[in-house]
């Protein structure tokens, strides 16, 4: 088999090639980097917490100073990606992420270390969007959910052996060698993607970037997590009510400039997708329920259980196995059978093992009370990965993909961001309580009762809207073709067109070279 086809309806990278594998690993690697220091720090917040004598609020702002900047920028990230090339930016964000990661490393306050989680973010957010957009731009037509399944796969499963190999590094060396490892990973992907992975923009781009759009979405983030991350110490004092209503106030500026400007980072008519808009709530509701559960899980089993760090990082290598078993698996099976069901049922089954997880007490046995509810919030877990992405980026003109999956991934992160903020208050995490054994035990169970919600509210919202047929324009050949699927992934789903004049919106498209464009 060719690596590159020349056929017109399946133009691009063949996904079993060598040129395929070169560009999976990169993808994969440079995302992975930023994917494990999204779980691998909760794993070390007790330890950082001590060395530093940081307070519960200094905690959230080192989850929450990354992905305070990540959330913000990342759509920045997708645009410049688009206009300047996606393996160009890519390759940016890998350098700026490593060079922030060594500050984190030599961080010698707790100030300095949240200082330098906001650098990775900016890091993260250049990186982020390129490696999807890359895989999205570059596969063939027909590759392309097979490759963003393994994408969300081996993604899904550095996320999840983070707290494992942050435990074991915390434990064997310190907490600052989880941010080491960054160094010779960001090293190789630069060094690789230079070689191996075709550059892709989009050609129509053009005009001033949207700076305006990113400071006004960052100051509306910060503001406003401020607000919820302190009002709990300082109460409704000054400082929290201009940030907050600041922050609100920046929030509403920015989409007001993004629907009048002339080039705005996220143009607001992507969403005139129903499936678009629909597979960003379910990415939202559900993002926010893992956020709140990653950040509490690990720090739940150090704190309340008596666990160690690589222990406690040892408790969800379940979650690694089905990730890496099933997750691929997940988007082929999407992409036959449609969407709807998968993310109807994933995070329903995600919801029943966090309600499992609140029956989990001090002295519980592993195999017998902490295993069973891991298990089953694997298997919904695996259900929801792939499937969620691809319906994202299917829904969505592939000449944005670079923006579609900036929206995606800003999606989620902002999801996190706000769980990370307010679930601790919910919770009564707030104060030194945190580091109590029966407080830290009552407000996990809690805060799994609310993120249980959440995930069932994400399965009853996809069941809702979410089509069967929106990944099916994405077939094999020889296959169903969009038209016989009755026009039921782009056009169908009551959306106009992305662009003016889409008349080939539901037909194969070429994904080549410099353009690597794809009209469906």
């Amino acid at each position: 088999m060719a690596p590159f086809s020349t056929d017109e309806e399946s133009a691009g990278i063949v996904f079993e090639s060598g040129a395929g594998r070169w560009l999976l690993a990169v993808a994969v690697a440079g995302s992975g980097m930023a994917f494990l220091d999204s779980t691998v720090v909760n794993v070390a917040l007790p330890d950082i917490g001590k060395d530093f004598n940081a307070s519960t609020s200094a905690l959230q702002w080192i989850l929450n100073g990354y992905l305070l900047t990540l959330a913000s920028l990342i759509l920045l990230g997708g645009s410049l990606g688009d206009r300047y090339g996606r393996r160009r930016v890519f390759v940016l964000g890998v350098g700026f992420f490593t060079a922030a990661s060594l500050l984190c490393t030599v961080a010698p306050s707790v100030e300095f270390l949240i200082g330098a989680r906001l650098l990775q973010g900016v890091g993260g957010a250049l990186l982020t969007p390129g490696s999807l957009a890359i895989i999205e731009a570059s596969f063939r037509p027909s590759d392309r959910a097979r490759a963003i399944g393994a994408w969300s796969g081996l993604g899904g499963v550095a996320t999840a052996f983070g707290p494992l190999l942050g435990g074991y590094l915390i434990g064997a060396i310190s907490w600052r060698a989880i941010f080491v490892i960054n160094l010779p990973i960001g090293i190789f992907v630069a060094w690789a993607a230079t070689r191996h992975v075709p550059e892709s923009l989009d050609p129509s781009a053009g005009g001033r970037i949207d700076l305006r759009g990113a400071a006004l979405a960052a100051l509306g983030l910060a503001g406003t997590t401020y607000a919820l991350i302190e009002a709990p110490g300082k109460g409704a004092s000054a400082s929290i009510l201009v940030t907050g209503i600041g922050g609100l106030l920046a929030l509403a500026a920015f989409f007001v400039s993004e629907r009048r400007g002339a080039n705005p980072m996220l143009p607001l008519e992507i969403f005139r997708s129903r499936q678009f808009s629909a597979a960003n709530g379910v990415t939202f509701v559900v993002y926010a329920a893992l956020g709140g559960f990653f950040f509490l899980l690990v720090a739940f089993l150090q704190i309340s259980m008596g666990y160690t760090p690589i222990e406690a990082g040892a408790a969800s290598l379940p979650v690694t196995l089905l990730m890496l078993a099933l997750s691929a698996r997940s988007g082929a099976l999407a992409q036959r059978i449609g969407a709807r069901l998968p993310l109807t049922l994933g995070p329903l089954i995600i919801a029943v093992g966090l309600l499992m997880m609140v029956m989990i007490e001090p002295g519980d046995g592993y195999l017998t009370s902490i295993l069973p509810a891991i298990v089953v919030f694997g298997l919904g877990l695996t259900l929801v990965v792939a499937p969620v992405t691809a319906t994202a980026l299917a829904a969505a003109d592939t000449r944005h993909s670079g923006i579609a999956s900036g929206v995606n991934n800003a999606v989620a992160r902002v999801a996190g961001l706000l769980a990370v903020a307010v679930l601790p208050v919910l919770a009564g995490l707030t104060g030194d309580s945190f580091y109590d054994p029966a407080k830290m035990t009552d407000g996990f169970h809690t805060a799994m009762i609310v993120c249980a919600g959440l995930a069932a509210a994400g399965g009853v919202l996809a069941w809702l809207t979410i089509a069967t047929a929106v990944l099916h324009a994405e077939a094999e050949p020889g296959g169903d073709t969009p038209e016989r699927l009755g026009e039921d992934f782009s056009c169908g789903i009551g959306g106009p067109p992305l662009r003016p004049g889409r008349e080939a919106d539901c037909s194969p498209g070429v994904a080549v070279g410099v353009s690597a464009s794809t009209a469906r």
